[in-house]
């Protein structure tokens, strides 16, 4: 560079200078951005990361509710619709061309590119509107974890599960979790992520192998656990109606736990071009989903196996499990961990979204564009915008508040992942496939491809329709300043 760092500086402004000497361009793009570095590794763990949430540890309950043979098949039916519709998407990230194209580096973009005008907007709409939510469920779930190693030592001291001084609230741990998120969030972009995915993709296998070895020991007990083929059973406790609203509820949990297409471009945008990057995204995301949906069918069913009907909604955080008190611990940090992580994941096209948007509309704005470099001793040179600082900052601080007031927005994310599944996951990457192939109408593929799109619309209108039902149920039963879980 032409103008050198001063050794002990810890403060200077980028030169422009840089950009034109023959070092920076041989390290730049056919587009002229950083070169990418990506592979199928760091893709990989970028899906199961975004997929592999602490819903893994609920697919027991939702088991429970559909039984043996709609569970499993469920679980197996989102996988195959995730894989196949994450490929048409895929091709997308470049067009015309999926292999020579010019790049499309979100998933707006891509729409945009693909599709234009009103469902261009209405893709935005859902896509952001969906990782807000998001932002704000993972809050929410990872302080229910920080909150059960506290519980969770509590019962072992006292000996019960039930002693009303192990009570507590959520609050403290939302606010440590957002502090965390708050530093990392000083991130750039996607391309400086792949350390913490790697690192949360190893937490979510570490608290789903706890989980899962708890209820292999379970099983292996001899426990009485009662199952059956349709689930829980209709009788004193549970009504037909309530029945239906509860399958509804799981089927939505699932579909939400497959879906990451959300981030699939901007995921696939950090991939290096050589092989081409829709290879290695289908490579990325073949591997991705068949190692989550072996996860999801082992602790589903296992899990199921250990708790039958009476499987809680987490059998870490809603102690199905609560000894050994020292590994239930473990498994919850690893779940904290792992959030932290995935929190980054989805907030990251959002940050680089409204960036982008700012710079765009105004340019001159020396606050939003200008790149200042710090000089970090042992880590290197870190470049900071203090337009990044500053909103990032208050994002995490609004989404911490509003998970403070609405602690059971879970159930609303439900809603919202029951909402966004249909657009983002199906209805959005078939119809950019049909445009990009210039596919026939009424023709053969083109057919069954619409039955695939609406099939899958019904399925997020009755999984909302149980995820409404949730809500109004929490809103009646809402008690202010106890642990939700």
């Amino acid at each position: 560079m032409a103008a050198e760092l001063h050794k002990g500086s810890m403060y200077v402004e980028q030169d422009p200078e840089a950009f034109n000497n023959g070092d920076f361009q041989k390290n730049v793009d056919d587009d002229g951005r950083p070169k990418r570095t990506g592979t199928w590794v760091t893709a990989s763990a970028h899906i199961i990361t975004a997929v592999i949430g602490s819903g893994v540890l609920s697919l027991a309950w939702a088991m429970a509710q559909l039984g043996w043979v709609a569970g499993f098949g469920v679980l197996m039916a989102f996988s195959f619709i995730t894989y196949f519709t994450s490929t048409l998407l895929a091709d997308c990230y470049r067009a015309p061309d999926p292999v020579t194209g010019r790049r499309n580096y979100t998933y707006m973009e891509a729409a945009r590119t693909h599709l234009g005008g009103r469902k261009f907007q209405l893709c935005g709409l859902a896509q952001y509107s969906n990782l807000v939510g998001i932002s704000i469920g993972y809050t929410i779930t990872a302080s229910i974890s920080m909150v059960a190693v506290k519980r969770s030592n509590c019962f072992h001291r006292h000996g019960s599960r039930n002693h009303s001084e192990c009570e507590t609230s959520n609050n403290p741990f939302m606010i440590i979790f957002a502090c965390i998120q708050i530093l990392l969030s000083q991130i750039p972009n996607f391309h400086e992520l792949s350390w913490l995915s790697i690192l949360a993709a190893i937490m979510s296998f570490a608290y789903s192998s706890i989980g899962l070895g708890l209820s292999i020991t379970k099983v292996a007990s001899g426990g009485t656990a009662r199952t059956s083929l349709t689930g829980v059973p209709v009788g004193v406790d549970l009504s037909g109606t309530q029945k239906v609203w509860e399958a509804f509820r799981a089927i939505g949990d699932i579909a939400f736990a497959y879906a990451y297409t959300t981030v699939l471009v901007e995921i696939q945008d950090t991939l290096k071009s050589s092989p081409p990057e829709n290879k290695m995204m289908k490579r990325a995301s073949g591997i991705g989903v068949s190692i989550t949906t072996l996860f999801y069918i082992l602790c589903g069913c296992l899990g199921y196996a250990a708790f039958g009907n009476d499987a809680p909604g987490n059998f870490l955080t809603g102690f199905g499990f609560y000894e050994p008190f020292w590994l239930i611990d473990f498994a919850n940090v690893c779940i904290a961990i792992h959030l932290i992580g995935a929190y980054q994941v989805f907030c990251q096209p959002l940050f680089q979204f409204v960036e982008s948007k700012c710079a765009e509309k105004w340019p001159e704005n020396k606050f939003i564009t200008r790149e200042h470099a710090i000089d970090i001793p042992f880590v290197g040179i870190y470049y900071m915008n203090f337009f990044r600082l500053v909103w990032r900052t208050v994002y995490v601080i609004v989404t911490a508040v509003v998970a403070m007031i609405f602690p059971f927005f879970n159930d609303i994310l439900g809603l919202l992942g029951a909402a966004s599944f249909w657009p983002l996951t199906v209805y959005f990457p078939i119809e950019m496939h049909i445009a990009q192939t210039k596919m026939r109408k009424y023709s053969f593929t083109w057919t069954w491809l619409k039955v695939l799109s609406w099939a899958c619309l019904m399925v997020s209108l009755v999984a909302a329709a149980g995820s409404v039902e949730g809500l109004v149920q929490s809103l009646k039963a809402y008690k202010p300043f106890q642990s939700q879980e």
